[in-house]
């Protein structure tokens, strides 16, 4: 989740500080209590592999001489207790280890520790002992990236000093505990990448001290508590990935300070509240994955420092807001896959910073605002499956520097336009339109292109030789046009190693000819390609062999080609093939061996073939004979 890099750097660097300071420390004894409480930890410690507690022995000051552990210079006592699963050699290198075992409840014998940090010990299990509860002094406590099962416990609420609880990345289940809404001087609360369940306890809205809070990637369920509102110096809130449902409350508009929401991947419901105009400090929002509904408020116009926002799949109508077009600050939009009507905002061209903008998927109509010419920043716009009725695209379109354009299925017709001859686009797709005309030679000059769909058109022409010179083209589709011609050129292109190598190539459902010759396979273009589909094409001639040579492809599609001959053994043996489909064609002779799980419906219109998952060969020959047998007798 974003966010977290920083955090884990920033504890590291802490962790550290601490060894360093336990340095220069003045050497006391160890108490007694402390001596046996952290030995009663060691002695639960399954696994140790990098020797992190090889120092700890009975006959050594645990305040000067014990890794990861500081003493208090006044008192004597363990106040530190650091062995996380990053730790220093002491000169600068910083390793990876674990520990194995389960968390001591002896450890509640440190009776004035602050500092508990045994995160990324990776094989650290059981429970949290309740007897945690009893550190009364503890104000950090690091417990993530472990093994740790059960449930938080309701002691915690004891820990009134307690600034910062990381628990994330274990195996935690059971409800959030209420009593957590004690811990009154709590700043960072992470529990996410849990199984905890049950609802988020109202409770949380005293904890006034919060700044950030992450509960994702849980199993979270009821209502999100309008007490969460009260929380006026939240900067992070992470709720997403649970399934938290009903209504954002109103009260969201209090987070003044909120600088990250995420509440995606839930199954809230209802209208974005109008309120969120109060969280003024809000940069990055993710909706997306819901079930909001109702138009979005105009108000969505007085978040003056967003600059990602993303809801895309859910239910949300009515009309873009024109109010959005003040929102100066906004760098992506993602609305993709609700159910927005009306036309398009002119003033979305006010947007000076906007680098992506995807409104696919809705039902808006066009046309595109001639302002968008003033959208310099724009890289990514996706309006598919919109209708737009575009017709013609707009000559201005040659004056944005676009990385990715997406018009699927938005009414454009005719010919390709030739400012994309001009162009730098690298993801281009026109699908789905009304496209006629050829492909054009200066195909050629789009050298930037890695991903190019020109399927379900009225395309009429052969390939350009031209198109060989895509050097940097990764995954093509051009299915069910009328093409034609000989399919050679898509199979001679150059490279750019390492890029421009295939990965996907659709031609299916149109008139080119063949054979694939063998040559095709020595072409550095093919080495990597995953997904081949070719059916309902005239290609005839035999299966070429070095299909059988490729060692990532996944899907292959060869159905009514007019195949003949036998299946190279090769291609039944490739293990990473989880498609094929031969069907419908001329091929004879019997099925070489193979895994199974191909169908036989890959097989079938071949009457020539044999063996599984067809008849065996041997009834097949038998029953031939005895057809032209009957066939003889006939006459």
């Amino acid at each position: 989740m974003a966010g977290r890099g920083p955090r884990v750097s920033g504890l590291l660097g802490l962790v550290l500080c601490c060894i360093g300071w336990r340095l220069v420390l003045p050497a006391r004894a160890c108490h007694p209590s402390d001596l046996a409480a952290l030995l009663g930890f060691k002695a639960t410690v399954a696994g140790d592999p990098s020797g992190i507690l090889r120092s700890w022995n009975g006959s050594s000051n645990c305040c000067s001489a014990w890794a990861g552990v500081a003493c208090d210079s006044a008192t004597g006592r363990v106040v530190n207790l650091t062995l996380p699963g990053f730790y220093s050699d002491g000169e600068g290198f910083v390793a990876d280890t674990y520990i194995a075992g389960v968390l001591s409840p002896s450890l509640a014998g440190l009776s004035f520790l602050r500092l508990l940090d045994l995160s990324n010990l990776k094989q650290l299990g059981g429970v949290i002992p309740q007897e945690l509860g009893q550190l009364s002094g503890l104000t950090h406590l690091f417990l993530q990236s472990n093994n740790l099962s059960g449930s938080i416990p309701f002691t915690f609420g004891r820990l009134r000093r307690l600034q910062a609880l990381h628990l994330s990345s274990n195996r935690l289940s059971g409800a959030i505990p209420a009593s957590m809404g004690s811990m009154s001087s709590l700043s960072e609360l992470d529990l996410a990448g849990n199984r905890l369940s049950g609802q988020i306890p109202p409770s949380i809205g005293r904890l006034r001290e919060l700044t950030k809070v992450d509960l994702s990637g849980n199993l979270l369920s009821g209502s999100i508590p309008a007490g969460i509102g009260d929380l006026w110096k939240l900067t992070y809130l992470d709720l997403s990935e649970n399934r938290i449902g009903g209504r954002i409350p109103d009260s969201i508009g209090g987070l003044s300070s909120l600088q990250v929401l995420y509440m995606n991947q839930n199954q809230l419901s209802g209208r974005i509240p109008a309120s969120i105009s109060g969280m003024g400090s809000l940069q990055f929002c993710r909706l997306s994955e819901n079930r909001l509904t109702g138009p979005l408020p105009a108000s969505i116009g007085e978040l003056r420092s967003v600059q990602h926002l993303i809801l895309e799949n859910n239910r949300i109508s009515g009309e873009l807001p024109p109010t959005m077009g003040r929102v100066g600050s906004l760098t992506d939009v993602f609305f993709s896959n609700n159910q927005f009507t009306g036309e398009i905002p002119a003033t979305f061209g006010d947007l000076r910073n906007l680098q992506t903008l995807d409104l696919s998927r809705n039902s808006l109509s066009g046309p595109i605002p001639a302002d968008f010419s003033r959208l310099v920043g724009l890289q990514n716009l996706d309006l598919s499956y919109n209708p737009l009725r575009l017709a013609d695209l707009p000559d201005w379109f040659a004056e944005l520097n676009l990385f990715k354009l997406m018009l699927a299925g938005t009414g454009v017709e005719g010919p390709l336009p030739a400012w994309l001859a001009e162009s730098s686009i690298s993801v281009l797709d026109l699908s789905s339109n009304g496209l006629t005309g050829s492909i054009p030679p200066w195909i050629g000059n789009m050298t930037a292109l890695s991903f190019l769909n020109l399927s379900n058109n009225g395309l009429r022409s052969a390939i350009p030789r031209e198109f060989s010179d895509l050097s940097l083209l990764m995954n093509l589709d051009l299915h069910s046009n009328a093409l034609s011609g000989p399919v050679d050129a898509v199979f001679s292109k150059r490279t750019q190693d390492p890029l421009g190598h295939y990965v996907s190539i659709d031609l299916s459902g149109n008139r080119l000819s063949g054979p694939i010759k063998e040559k095709a396979g020595q072409i550095s273009a093919m080495d990597s390609v995953e997904e081949l589909l070719l059916s309902q094409n005239p290609l005839g001639g035999a299966i070429p062999r070095w299909l059988g040579s490729l060692p990532s492809l996944k899907v292959l599609k060869l159905a009514g080609t007019d195949l003949t001959g036998e299946i190279p053994e090769e291609l039944l043996g490739l293990s990473s093939l989880v498609e094929l489909d031969l069907s419908e064609n001329h091929l004879s002779g019997p099925i070489p061996r193979h895994r199974g799980g191909i169908p036989a419906a890959a097989f079938r219109g071949n009457p020539g073939l044999c063996g599984a998952p067809l008849p065996p060969c041997r009834n097949h020959a038998e029953s031939s004979r005895g057809g032209r047998r009957r066939l003889a007798g006939s006459f």
